[in-house]
């Protein structure tokens, strides 16, 4: 009899469950207050009863208040007052409570004071924009620490110099925050729970006449504190300040699919993400297992996935300052098409792109005709010129060249076409065959040929020619002998690349990829830098490869807004967020090109024991001291310190920001410096005068001690450096 009582109360909650949700989701629409104050109150969030979902109640304070103030009470009966709601992000702006400590008489023994920060339901301590810690006092360091071990996640020590109120802040009222009488530092994991521990570094030592030993105020932030020392040498403490929480939709069955490192999960859909142009995404606690989902609108659309036909189209035409289009642009279901206007050809996606000369593809009878202006003259060369001398090659040469493209000529298989072997006029070459014919494959092809035709450098691969008698154009390389930096790397057993010859390559690739950036005619940014794309010759010389994803940019611009792509793991997190390619992208990639060359681990496939990524582990372990644990034994074997300097330029160029990182001339630089010490180009490849000395060298990336203190506390967490693989591109 109990049984069943049981089991009819289980059914009755989930039917008044289901019956609550139905009731939120018929009063997502007209009928509800969605505004309160100057806040916008969206669904899932509501006032009144059946214009929520379960868990987003929201107290609107029309009595107390002038305006009406919004408040949030969570599941532990904690009131929170609402600053803003955003769904796009799914976060929800509050403000914060002042967590005050004073050290009284009775308790002048205690050295360490122990607070709660809390908030419990749907929601969680938001890394969009990532919270800070900041601590005002003397003599104190805030911890603080979460997860189901309560492991430390950040701190921070404020100092005063002098007992002496009248000089203890003299100097630091600036509103800076930098350790004395106030210090600040970065949460970078997102818990619902935190405890906050203020430790006394003074103790029983003070002077009893000192005015503010261990007593002061901690706050959780997500903005920069001003800091005015002589308002709170006062005691004019604020009593909140704002925080970003995020928040999800609660249901332990959920399918949605979590972000990976290998691919991007098919969209899928859930219960509460109602919009027809919307997808859900797993949200996962810190066990990594889904408890719940976020709803998004889908690419091209924005809006309020969680209300019927919330979604809409973006007519990007009206935000040429994000969707930058110099030609004819016209709004499409869920993207925008630019095109030149008539009578001209290019790429009207970049300034001055247009032109009246007819230099593209002209597609007649199924038959293709490749017209380049700067290849026309090598059209008219004779085909009895030397083959080093000319750029069009027949269909035919290639054909006797690869045996009529056998596949034991293969060389190399691609997810776009197929690389072959072939000998021209006792020339040894590679022949890029493309699989299929579309116009992406067209497009890449034209870019490439533009690209190429215009790098000499030593460290990039040449192209030699091309053909025009395909449906899609052949072109024609230089034949580098001993595959790719990637075969050679990731090969079975604990021997692979010696860390001299690893090193070597780090500073081959930084060259070329400096030339490209500001040496060449035009800076091209390569836009898929990984170790597949580097080529070794017999002498295990690196040659970039693949530019059919570069792009060129007008000398006088930083970046471009383009469609995103790359390769998934080495994919720049902050071109990914905003589409616009920079320098620093390249950049990016090229950091986690050298954490795979310190650790032989590959940013995509492989995984680690807390799910993290390559580039989210290597932080986490560097900023712990414990780089060694993911060093690659052999590296550990030959390393001369040389590891530990890479390691921190891998870190510079992989943070977060763009504008963080160095530049590829810089990083050439410090590679060249890190080299040189090894006597690695005693040949003279180097000369001293492109060497910086040790003091130049520490200016180009920060210090150890630095990155190891800064890793900790930074914007790069696991969650945004997932964002650079979240799709597969």
């Amino acid at each position: 009899m109990e049984r069943v009582a049981t089991v009819l109360v289980s059914c009755i909650a989930a039917a008044t469950a289901m019956l609550a949700v139905a009731a939120a989701a018929a009063g997502s629409g007209g009928g509800c207050t969605r505004s309160c104050g100057n806040i916008s109150v969206p669904y899932p969030f509501g006032v009144e009863a059946g214009c929520y979902y379960p868990g987003f109640n929201l107290t609107c304070n029309h009595h107390s208040y002038r305006p009406p103030t919004l408040f949030l009470v969570d599941g532990a009966g904690t009131s929170h007052q609402v600053l803003e709601i955003s769904i796009p992000n799914a976060t929800v702006r509050i403000n914060s409570s002042r967590i005050a400590f004073t050290k009284s008489d009775d308790n002048k023994q205690a050295t360490v004071i122990n607070r709660t920060w809390e908030v419990t339901g749907p929601y969680y301590q938001s890394h969009r924009p990532s919270n800070t810690v900041v601590l005002v006092g003397c003599q104190a360091r805030v911890d603080v620490r979460g997860g189901s071990n309560n492991t430390l996640i950040s701190s921070c020590t404020a100092v005063c110099p002098s007992p002496d109120a009248g000089t203890i802040y003299i100097g630091a009222g600036d509103g800076s925050c930098s350790g004395v009488g106030c210090c600040q530092a970065n949460i970078v994991l997102r818990y619902s729970r935190y405890t906050v521990q203020i430790h006394d570094l003074q103790g029983q030592d003070a002077p009893s006449s000192s005015p503010v030993i261990f007593n002061g105020s901690a706050y959780i932030v997500d903005q920069p504190f001003n800091y005015t020392p002589f308002s709170f040498l006062e005691g004019n403490f604020p009593e909140a300040l704002p925080a970003m929480l995020g928040w999800f939709i609660v249901d332990y069955n959920s399918t949605c699919p979590m972000p990976t490192n290998e691919s991007a999960p098919a969209p899928a859909s859930a219960a509460e993400c109602r919009s027809v142009h919307s997808f859900c995404q797993g949200y996962s606690d810190s066990a990594d297992h889904v408890v719940g989902y976020q709803c998004h609108c889908s690419p091209g659309y924005q809006g309020n996935p969680y209300v019927k036909d919330g979604c809409y189209d973006i007519d990007e035409c009206n935000s040429p300052h994000i969707y930058q289009c110099y030609g004819d642009c016209k709004n499409t279901q869920g993207g925008y098409d630019c095109n030149c206007p008539r009578g001209f050809k290019g790429n009207a996606s970049i300034p001055n792109g247009c032109t009246g000369l007819m230099i593209g593809l002209i597609v007649s009878g199924g038959s293709l005709l490749l017209l380049l202006g700067f290849a026309a003259p090598f059209i008219l060369i004779s085909r009895n010129t030397d083959f080093a001398e000319r750029m069009i090659i027949t269909l035919e040469e290639l054909e006797k060249a690869t045996n009529n493209f056998d596949k034991t000529r293969e060389v190399g298989d691609g997810g776009h076409g197929v690389v072959y072997k072939g000998i021209i006029d006792l020339h040894v070459v590679a022949i890029k065959k493309s699989k299929i014919v579309v116009q992406r494959e067209i497009d890449e092809f034209i870019n490439e040929v533009a690209i190429l035709s215009q790098v000499n450098h030593r460290n990039v691969v040449k192209l030699l020619g091309c053909c025009l008698e395909t449906e899609v154009p052949l072109l024609v390389y230089e034949f580098i002998s001993n595959g790719t930096l990637y075969r050679h790397l990731h090969v079975d057993g604990p021997v692979s690349l010696s860390w001299d010859d690893r090193l070597r390559i780090t500073v081959e690739v930084a060259r070329a990829l400096s030339y490209l950036h500001s040496a060449a005619s035009m800076p091209i940014f390569h836009r898929d830098i990984k170790s597949s794309n580097i080529l070794l010759d017999d002498s295990l010389t690196a040659k970039v490869s693949d530019f059919g994803a570069s792009r060129y940019i007008s000398i006088n611009q930083t970046g471009i807004t383009t469609a995103i792509q790359g390769t998934v793991g080495y994919l720049d997190p902050m071109y990914y967020y905003t589409g616009r390619l920079t320098s620093k992208s390249d950049v990016f990639s090229f950091g986690v090109l050298l954490m795979e060359l310190l650790t032989r681990k590959k940013p995509v496939g492989d995984t680690f024991d807390n799910g993290h990524n390559l580039v989210s582990h290597f932080v986490l372990v560097f900023s712990e001291g414990n780089l060694y644990d993911i060093i690659d034994p052999q590296v550990k074997e030959e390393d001369d310190g040389e590891a530990l300097e890479v390691a921190t330029l891998a870190i510079a160029c992989t943070k977060f920001k763009g504008e963080d990182r160095p530049t590829m001339r810089e990083v050439e630089m410090a590679l060249e410096n890190i080299a040189s010490k090894k006597g690695l180009f005693h040949n003279g490849n180097t000369t001293a005068s492109r060497r910086p000395d040790e003091n130049q060298n520490s200016t180009l990336y920060m210090s150890v001690e630095g990155v190891t203190k800064e890793a900790i506390t930074e914007s790069t967490t696991e969650e945004e450096i997932l964002l650079s693989s979240r799709f597969t591109r």
